[in-house]
């Protein structure tokens, strides 16, 4: 399953620099994550400091 970051995102990008197949981008309120593209793999999740990065 895909990964989601839900609306606390703040923006900061830690996600997008920690993730290895560049699945996630800057979205305009915030990061979004390509479900075709993210392997599932959490390193967005470990890495958000606000923790709102969760399995779909």
């Amino acid at each position: 399953m895909a990964y989601k970051i839900n609306d606390g995102c703040i923006k900061c990008g830690a996600c997008a620099a920690g993730c290895p197949v560049s699945a996630i981008s800057e979205g305009d309120d915030k990061y979004v994550i390509d479900a075709d593209t993210c392997i599932s793999c959490g390193a967005c999740a470990e890495g958000c400091p606000v923790s709102v990065i969760t399995e779909e």
